[in-house]
């Protein structure tokens, strides 16, 4: 049978909007996310990541960038959301996370938010993909009802920094159908110096365990081959071991389980303030990588996809045909 997404089925029975309201509600006293701002966003006041009652869409476009299984022929209709609820130091896309004030300028309507949806469908792409969601919450599940109700039936990928709050994911539980994490730190005290944001190991763990009670371990694939269920957690190699991978993936290991599905990336690059931070100035050297690459067999962790070392010479924010999967990938077809 065709892949039917679960969020079409919570849209019909009005449990969509239902959630909708519930999310709403929160950016009364913005509790949207782990900062608790409490900021009232309903009535103009802005959160601590700079956003107000009205989503920011920096882009959207097909994207060829994300996992193979993922992207296909035709790409992923990746939304890019403007602002963010953390402030990395070495943040590639500074200029959209961190540029409150020209953003403002990308605000839409919900309304609009759906169409954004509905149009990227309409250029075949696979799936939509929203990237940095997590402070527009309420208004992606208002477009995704309204979006629904006008014919979507993409999967949706929610692409995540990880600093979400468990309670706001429990009111996406059926709605995403892909969860697509970062790792980013195993101590909370690199995420407050590198990222500007306390306590991120502990929530972003929560977080995915919360998005593994929902969705599992296993991809499912549909007879295309593209993801249509599932997670993939996202852990970028930083210089210096200041991600902390060997215990981030201990703690996959040993929490989630070996045959959790992962995603490990050698491209960082020191760019934004990174470039005068003394140890995040230089890419990651091949010793620091493969290091990590030990960790995962150690650890049985056999499930995902690794990039080449030679992906990080040349930085180039994507996947490409140097990115490898891992040997065990799994390959469970609906």
């Amino acid at each position: 049978m065709p892949f039917v997404p679960s969020y079409r089925v919570l849209s019909r029975t009005g449990e969509l909007g239902r959630r909708a309201d519930a999310l709403e509600a929160m950016l009364a006293s913005c509790s949207i996310c782990p900062h608790l701002c409490g900021n009232n966003r309903l009535l103009g006041e802005l959160a601590r990541c700079s956003s107000g009652a009205l989503p920011v869409v920096s882009a959207y476009t097909p994207h060829f960038g994300e996992e193979p299984s993922l992207v296909g022929t035709n790409g992923v209709g990746n939304i890019f959301f403007g602002n963010c609820n953390l402030r990395c130091v070495y943040c590639q896309n500074y200029l959209i996370s961190q540029n409150h004030r020209e953003e403002r300028k990308n605000e839409v309507t919900i309304d609009r938010l759906a169409g954004i949806m509905l149009e990227l469908q309409g250029r075949g792409c696979h799936a939509i993909g929203l990237v940095s969601p997590t402070h527009f919450v309420p208004q992606i599940v208002r477009a995704l009802d309204i979006a629904a109700g006008r014919g979507l039936d993409r999967p949706i990928v929610y692409n995540t920094n990880a600093y979400d709050s468990v309670e706001v994911l429990r009111l996406l539980d059926g709605v995403i159908d892909v969860y697509l994490p970062d790792l980013k730190y195993a101590d909370d005290d690199m995420g407050e110096q590198y990222s500007k944001i306390k306590e991120y190991t502990r929530h972003a763990r929560a977080a995915l365990v919360e998005m593994h009670r929902q969705v599992g371990s296993d991809l499912l694939l549909g007879e295309d081959s593209f993801v249509k269920r599932g997670m993939i957690i996202r852990h970028l190699v930083l210089p210096n071991d200041i991600a902390g991978s060997k215990q981030s993936l201990g703690w996959v290991a040993s929490t989630l389980g070996a045959h959790t599905t992962l995603s490990v990336m050698s491209q960082y690059f020191p760019t934004h303030a990174a470039v005068t931070m003394p140890l995040l100035d230089r890419k990651i050297r091949e010793g620091e990588y493969h290091r990590v690459l030990a960790s995962l067999e150690r650890l049985g962790l056999d499930r995902g996809w690794i990039q080449d070392f030679e992906a990080s010479e040349c930085y180039k924010p994507e996947f490409d045909d140097r990115e490898r999967p891992f040997k065990g990938e799994s390959d469970n077809r609906i």
